[in-house]
């Protein structure tokens, strides 16, 4: 199974229950595991940053940005920047794949969810009110969180946020397997909408110090989880040749 290819294409489905997997992949009930842990504790971690107010991971702070510009609700414009980036992913793996699109977009659906869940949570317990050092350090604890969710659903490789499947396509296809150089490119799309919104209102908005370290730590901090954390959790999929290396 290459990244190209649907996550839950039917032979690789039912190779799951056979008694002896040959195709290499993990468990299926391993990568519900990650799927599920990794989905809530992204959110968690989102919930964090948010909360403590010191500024959202890069593709959060364009959300935010085109939903004042726009006049609309940040939920509306998160949903729809995570359908037209699940749009561009079909488009960068060069095949369409149904089932790959619909489970972004369910997933984009509960990652919303919990983020509510979460960031209410914090609130509820005073964090936007705590010093800015502590919020600080919570903001950070947050960041590295969202970095090792992104892992372990990653590594699942079911279904996954369009931003993160982004990376992950990037990554494979056309980074050779470099996850900082891809999750860069990534988060230069959010940062160059962010800019296009502040030309068009002079303003700018969810964007200070806790965006900065994301776009630092997130793509270390998932590398970092790759190799250190859930050892027996392996990237579920054949890598495919890079874009770079087949002949024209």
């Amino acid at each position: 199974m290459d990244i190209c290819n649907s996550h839950f294409s039917l032979h690789v489905f039912l190779s799951f229950f056979k008694p002896k997997a040959r195709s290499g992949f993990d468990p299926l009930p391993r990568r519900l595991a990650a799927l599920t842990f990794g989905l809530v504790l992204n959110a968690f971690g989102n919930g964090i940053t948010i909360s403590s107010n010191i500024g959202t991971a890069p593709w959060g702070a364009s959300e935010v940005n085109l939903a004042h510009i726009f006049h609309t609700s940040i939920a509306l414009a998160m949903f729809l920047t995570g359908f037209l980036v699940a749009v561009i992913n079909q488009l960068l793996m060069r095949r369409f794949d149904l089932p790959r699109f619909l489970g972004e977009v369910v997933f984009i659906t509960c990652f919303s969810y919990f983020i509510n869940l979460f960031t209410s949570l914090f609130s509820a317990l005073g964090l936007p009110d705590l010093p800015l050092p502590w919020r600080l350090v919570a903001g950070l604890l947050g960041i590295m969180t969202l970095g090792c969710s992104i892992s372990f659903y990653q590594r699942a490789n079911l279904i996954m946020h369009p931003n993160d499947d982004t990376t992950n396509i990037l990554r494979f296809m056309y980074c050779k397997n470099k996850v900082v150089r891809a999750q860069l490119i990534n988060f230069s799309v959010p940062l160059l909408l962010t800019g296009i919104c502040w030309l068009a209102t002079g303003k700018v908005y969810a964007v200070n110090i806790g965006t900065l370290l994301c776009l630092l730590i997130n793509g270390p901090m998932i590398a970092l989880a790759d190799q250190h954390l859930w050892h027996n959790l392996h990237h579920n999929i054949a890598l495919p040749k890079a874009i770079s290396d087949r002949a024209e």
